[in-house]
């Protein structure tokens, strides 16, 4: 019964999500998630704001999605942007880096830095926006989606930053994770 309603629900609500063949809120949303340099770089400005502690918890992250907005509006209409793809890839490794090293950067710096990075990111959203995308609700939907993506996966990664640093190790497995991360985005950066 429990399955059938919930099967119910969701087979209502994707069409209202979805409000193109290809484009809508439904796209907006899978794009952040879709990619491993969008989704490592979200998910990293949470963890990092985390590791800042303090206002940096909101700050950053409010930043990144703000700014991206920006950059999501400046792909749509067509306005150039060189390198976005190395801009992406390298705010990988630049966050996994900020990440790994134990001083903590100051929150300004960080806003800077993430700002930039967003603009690149929300390009990118903003170039491939679906083709069939017919009205502009299609638009504004796929727009909503990609700012609530990154919003939840910057949250995400602010959770699990707060619970690794609430244990003895946590602040080791976050500088590790950043590492690691910063791994990823030099084979990113390789691979273009």
């Amino acid at each position: 019964m429990i399955f059938q309603l919930f099967h119910t629900t969701i087979m209502y609500i994707i069409p209202l999500l979805h409000t193109g063949y290809d484009g809508g809120i439904f796209a907006g949303l899978l794009h952040p998630i879709l990619g491993i340099d969008h989704l490592l770089a979200m998910v990293t400005v949470g963890l990092l704001s985390a590791q800042m502690g303090g206002r940096a918890i909101w700050t950053v992250p409010a930043t990144f999605v703000s700014v991206m907005a920006v950059g999501g509006i400046l792909g749509i209409a067509g306005v150039p942007l060189p390198f976005v793809e190395y801009g992406i890839a390298l705010s990988v490794v630049i966050l996994g880096i900020a990440l790994f090293v134990p001083k903590k950067i100051p929150v300004w710096l960080a806003m800077v830095f993430v700002g930039i990075f967003a603009l690149f990111h929300g390009h990118a959203h903003g170039t491939e926006l679906p083709a069939i995308s017919e009205t502009m609700l299609d638009v504004f939907a796929y727009i909503f989606g990609f700012l609530v993506a990154t919003a939840c996966l910057h949250l995400i990664g602010a959770l699990v930053g707060q619970a690794a640093i609430s244990t003895p190790r946590g602040a080791n497995v976050l500088r590790i994770s950043g590492a690691v991360i910063a791994g990823v985005g030099v084979f990113l950066v390789i691979g273009l």
